[in-house]
Formats: C-alpha cells, structure tokens, sequence
C-alpha cells in the first residue's frame, strides 16, 4: 500500500542495522556514530517518525518529564527551562511543561494533570507540593526533583543554590563597604528560598554586632517590592543599602528609587540581589548580584532525577551549590589598599 506507515522495521533493513539498533538510536540509548547516522539517513529518506506512544506502552517508559512551574515573569525561570529541556534532550528525554500558580490546590492540580501522561518523572520549579500529592508520586513510582526550593519533612530530592550562605555573603559583603543602615526586601517568605537568603542575611548581620535588619516581604512581585523601598526610604532612617531577595524584583526597586525619588544609586543607597539574570548586567542597571550558579544547578537535578529513574530505591539528595558574588556599580564596594 502506497500509504503504508513506514515502521522501524523498514528503517533497519534499509540501515543494515537491527530493529533494536534503530530502537536505540531514537530513544537515546547508546549506539555507535556510525550505527546513528546509518539509522537517521535512512529514517530520513522513507520519512520515518518514531511511534513515542507506542514505545511507551511496550517499554513502560515515555522518555517524557514533567516540569511545573509557578511563573515565567522572573528571568531566571525561562533559562532554567531552556537549560533543563537541552540537558534532559541530550539523555533522550524531552519535557512536558505545566504551568501553575503557587497555591497548593492548583499546584496539586497541575500535577495531577501530568499523572495522566505516563511520565517518568517530575521536577518542581519553586513550588510546594502538598504531602498527600507527595505520597501519591511515590506509589506510583514517579520521582520527583524540586529545582530552587526545598521542602521541610517531604522525602524528596531537592537541588538549591546555598541560600543561607549567599544571604551571609551580601551582609559581609554590605559591612565591609561602611553600610550601616541596612535593610532588606525579602522574597516569598512561604518558600524555603526566601527564608534561607533572609536567614543568611540576617544572621550575619548580628554576628557582625549589627542590629538586626528590617526585613520586608516583597513575595517576589515587583509592584510589592517596589512600594517597600519607597516605605523604606520614607522612614525616619532610610537605610543607606538594600538587599533584596531577587533580581526580578532588585530591577523594579531601581527603577522606583532613581525616577520616582529622584535618588543616586549607589551614592544614596546601595543594592544588591540575587540570581545575576541577564538584565543585571544591562548598564541601566548594572546590579551587584548574587550569583545562582544555574548550569551546575541543573546538571545536579537532571542527574539526580535520572538516577531516581533508575533506582527508585536511590536515598533522596538535598544538593546546595554555592555562587559567587558578582560586583557592579549598584553598590558601594569596600575600600581596597
């Protein structure tokens, strides 16, 4: 029939190869240069399309992973994206992406959603699961990996940058440039994220003999964020540096002090935040930022989720990678010799 489905079979007889050859080269699996470029030469001249749910049903695994995200307004969620779908590509998976507001129903809705596509694993961009869902996952043998949070009491792997010590860095960092009056723009502070960077921050503070800073949630919105610098700088002691949880809300807070206070950064106040997204480096801005060190964030989930694939029976991992500080001209660095 002129219309006959070209099948795998029909591919191998043209390679020279196996029909397992073939199996292989479209799942990822290992298979010889040769052995791949015979198989996608002939797959390409009798217009070849691997059957995934097909291969599915007869391997028990859709080579598909699920990936939940709460909002792409912050840049750092769009490159983690890119980067976690190119990773997970080259090991022959591909993602099936589910967006979700931060509020557990919808989160757990979202997530009962990718139950239904057979996948073969779940990673969580900053965003909670409740522990019904988390017992769920694991009956039904779907691990799952949180990227940029973590999870008091869950039994789930969880891959972060060093909050904690990164909130300690800033205030160090603060300190040694003559900062005396330091206040803080804190994220989320219902994510692990935003109470690790402020309890880093904070802590170091006072180990330093430096009275505890005032510490706002901006809960990662740039409106929220921008209207606590304004509170802030309208008190009777306007701090002379911020740290602020992240970028995203780091550039809103700028924007706010230079055109609608008319203010000097940092001849006025310093700033300081967090995650280093492409837009920092901008000479507008120009931000002095903590670092997320992102490649080697998410080569630790793709390798700790595919190992959990593996090995169900794997101990969960709880991996901090820590980032460096970047200098720019936000904020007043100390004085060298």
């Amino acid at each position: 029939m002129a219309d006959a489905r070209v099948t795998s079979l029909d591919v191998a007889r043209l390679a020279g190869v196996s029909q397992s050859a073939v199996s292989r080269v479209f799942s990822g699996a290992s298979a010889s240069k040769t052995t791949i470029a015979k198989v996608r030469a002939a797959a390409q001249a009798l217009g070849y399309q691997p059957n995934s749910l097909a291969r599915a049903m007869i391997t028990g695994k859709s080579r598909i992973i699920g990936l939940v995200v709460a909002y792409l307004d912050n840049q750092f969620y769009p490159m983690a994206i890119e980067r976690l779908s190119q990773a997970l590509k080259a090991r022959g998976y591909h993602i099936l992406l589910i967006m979700a507001d931060t509020t557990p129903e919808d989160v757990d809705a979202a997530m009962a959603d990718l139950m239904s596509y057979q996948i073969d694993g779940i990673i969580t961009a900053s965003v909670a699961m409740s522990s019904d869902l988390t017992d769920r996952c694991a009956a039904m043998g779907v691990p799952v990996v949180m990227f940029n949070r973590g999870q008091d009491g869950s039994n789930l792997s969880s891959v972060t940058s060093a909050n904690g010590a990164g909130g300690a860095a800033v205030a160090e960092f603060l300190l040694a440039g003559g900062h005396r009056r330091i206040a803080h723009i804190a994220g989320w502070q219902g994510s692990s994220t935003g109470r690790d960077r402020s309890r880093g921050f904070a802590e170091a503070l006072i180990a330093a003999g430096h009275p505890p800073p005032v510490i706002l949630d901006g809960r990662y919105s740039r409106d929220i964020a921008a209207q606590a610098a304004r509170d802030l700088m309208d008190s009777a002691t306007p701090p002379d540096a911020i740290f602020i949880g992240n970028d995203h809300m780091a550039l809103a807070v700028m924007d706010r002090l230079r055109f609608d206070l008319g203010l000097s950064i940092p001849d006025d106040v310093s700033i300081v935040g967090y995650d280093d997204v492409p837009m920092a480096a901008w000479p507008a801005y120009d931000l002095t930022t903590l670092r997320q060190p992102l490649n080697r964030m998410v080569e630790a989930t793709v390798a700790t989720l595919l190992a959990e694939i593996d090995d169900p029976g794997r101990d969960r991992q709880r991996i901090e990678i820590t980032g460096p500080l970047v200098l720019r001209g936000s904020a007043r660095r100390p004085d060298t010799p």
